[in-house]
């Protein structure tokens, strides 16, 4: 936001769950109040009843982009899902859209069906994806079978095929704010409990009455599944935050991993200088 409003910006979702409007205070959104102060966009604007990903969250940015320059907005992306960066910066696979129909058509038939049954019939479709998922991993194997319903080819066959990113070859800024472990650590466990304070227990006990999907991105928000778990009686509230913050935590912690791994020509910086860096760096 201060380098918004330094530089005539405008703040732009980089984060897979702060663009769904179901949950604004579980996934940390920007308040009104701070979407006053200066413009902020893509935060909140798809129904949680949508499985959103990073592709689609590249065609919105294309769309957006051409807008923010007729106004003369820098735009400053902002968020903790590397795949979103990486998919802005350099493509992402041409995965193809899988119908509604197709998709509600299946689910509706693997819904109680064990995941390891599920798995061997992914292994007669599509071997060779069958090859790379674990036989427990039950989102992966249904978008598989989802894909190869829909075209009748393995998913690995779009996974080498390319499209660019709307910042491919663009010039960019790339910072990764990176706090000590620790710290992170604590400033994690102390937001969750801040945001149970604020109302998430009942932003999700309204999110749960929508009965979704439960393989939705939204569904397993961190947090979202102890909540749920809470509502329906089977942990204590402690336990449900207890097991809200060690997800969040490990998600962290996964984030430093996908940083040092994923993404090339990014510079690590402290939060104490982040914005002096950035600031120096925007001003040549």
């Amino acid at each position: 936001m201060a380098l918004a409003r330094a530089f005539g910006g405008v703040v732009v979702n980089a984060d897979s769950m702060q663009v769904y409007r179901d949950l604004r205070i579980l996934s940390a959104r920007p308040t009104p109040e701070e979407e006053a102060v200066v413009p902020h966009r893509l935060y909140g604007h798809v129904d949680g009843a949508v499985n959103s990903s990073a592709m689609r969250y590249a065609a919105d940015v294309a769309a957006l982009l051409p807008q923010l320059r007729k106004e003369g907005l820098l735009p400053i992306f902002v968020g903790g899902t590397g795949l979103y960066f990486k998919a802005l910066t350099e493509g992402f696979s041409a995965m193809p859209p899988v119908p509604d129909e197709v998709r509600a058509a299946f689910r509706e038939r693997a819904d109680g069906a064990a995941t390891e049954a599920l798995h061997a019939e992914l292994a007669v479709r599509d071997p060779a994806m069958a090859e790379r998922l674990r036989p427990s991993d039950r989102m992966r194997i249904m978008r598989a079978i989802e894909v190869h319903l829909a075209t009748g080819r393995s998913l690995a066959s779009f996974q080498g095929e390319r499209e660019p990113g709307p910042l491919s070859g663009a010039g960019t800024l790339r910072l990764f704010v990176s706090p000590e472990r620790e710290r992170v650590r604590a400033a994690i466990d102390r937001r969750f409990e801040a945001m149970i304070d604020q109302g998430a227990l009942a932003e999700v006990e309204r999110l749960k009455a929508r009965g979704l999907d439960p393989l939705l991105p939204i569904m397993r928000a961190h947090g979202v599944p102890g909540l749920i778990a809470h509502l329906d009686g089977t942990l204590s509230l402690e336990e449900a935050i207890r097991l809200g913050q060690a997800d969040t935590r490990a998600y962290a912690k996964r984030q430093v991993t996908w940083f040092r791994h994923q993404m090339e020509g990014w510079q690590a910086v402290a939060p104490e200088v982040a914005l002096d860096v950035a600031r120096a760096a925007l001003a040549r």
